[in-house]
């Protein structure tokens, strides 16, 4: 929310807060099933945790990309504050959900090495 109050008071866009409070939750629980499937990898042994990893990247792909169609052929919201809506959040999600597998793998691999 803050990012889409960020948005429209810097770019002066006339942004609706009814696409943010649509996109944010969905976006949202796409991030939160890439971290509960990234999180349970962790747990396994060093062979499953590689694909626990890919298969957490690839689903959160699959799903924005179908979340993506939706929003965009289906319910048709194609004017441009609509779209940077979208592309704003989905990049403030997916940094955010990058960075915390990032430094969880950073922070396992100098745990292994002592």
């Amino acid at each position: 929310m803050i990012t889409a109050y960020l948005l429209s008071t810097i770019a002066s866009i006339n942004l609706c807060l009814r696409d943010a409070l649509i996109l944010l939750p969905v976006f949202s629980l796409i991030s939160v099933i890439t971290l509960i499937i990234f999180f349970k990898g962790e747990t396994k042994e060093a062979d499953s945790q590689t694909l626990h990893i890919m298969v957490a990247i690839s689903l959160k792909f699959l799903m924005e990309i179908i979340f993506a169609l939706i929003w965009f052929i289906v319910i048709k919201k194609t004017t441009l504050p609509s779209v940077l809506m979208f592309f704003v959040l989905y990049l403030t999600l997916t940094l955010f959900s990058l960075g915390v597998m990032l430094i969880t793998l950073k922070n396992k691999a100098l745990r292994n090495l002592n």
